[in-house]
């Protein structure tokens, strides 16, 4: 039963396919990850299953939550996150999470955080045209209007302007699983994923339903 895994964004390469075109690739550490809790319908109101990954020091950890972790084994988790589920049939508190619930062909959806940019101006953040850079013009990476004047004598919320660029969770739909090494913890899908290498990932079969998450540790 695949419903998920979390994992680490190694790099970008390249395959080449029987015909030569080479196929740009995305390599993701995932796993091994261990399930932290299981909920169900009448504890909780609905049903999910939630695993941990990433190696962590006790110190980084506060007390609740280490309690809430060696229920399920002696290793610290630095990352929690839960998936909705129909059925609990099968699963088991403490069991491992690994690579091999995938397969080749398969589709997967994967997310992450963008790079984070900084902030940034109106053509880098939204795209806008520059105005002229010649004959006297003041208005080379201007914004222009931002609104109406004395009515109603404001900004509306949600006006593109400059701000924080990146650093937003974004998910890429559909990529297909390449290669799949359960002796590497390695999965590699096609094409690029979010964020940048060493980032987290949440790797999830294409077309599930949406999943609620949860962060432990720092």
């Amino acid at each position: 039963m695949s419903i998920g895994i979390l994992g680490k964004k190694l790099g970008m390469s390249q395959f080449f396919d029987d015909q030569g075109r080479a196929i740009p690739v995305t390599l993701i550490e995932a796993g091994p990850c261990r399930i932290t809790q299981l909920k169900t319908t009448e504890t909780d109101g609905y049903a999910a299953v939630q695993i941990g990954f990433g190696l962590t020091r006790e110190k980084l950890i506060n007390k609740p939550s280490q309690g809430h972790l060696k229920k399920s084994g002696e290793e610290l988790l630095r990352h929690l996150h839960e998936y909705r589920v129909d059925d609990l049939g099968g699963l088991e508190l403490g069991a491992p999470i690994t690579v091999g619930s995938f397969a080749v062909g398969q589709k997967v959806d994967v997310s992450g955080d963008s790079m984070g940019r900084g902030f940034a101006g109106y053509q880098k953040r939204h795209g806008f045209s520059r105005g002229p850079m010649s004959h006297g013009s003041k208005n080379h990476r201007e914004p222009g209007s931002t609104g109406a004047g004395t009515t109603p004598g404001r900004i509306y919320p949600g006006k593109r302007m400059a701000g924080r660029y990146g650093g937003k969770k974004i998910t890429t739909r559909g990529l297909t699983i390449i290669k799949v090494d359960s002796d590497s913890n390695l999965l590699v899908v096609k094409g690029s994923v979010p964020g940048k290498p060493g980032g987290l990932l949440n790797i999830r079969p294409a077309n599930r339903v949406g999943s609620a998450s949860s962060k432990g540790g720092k």
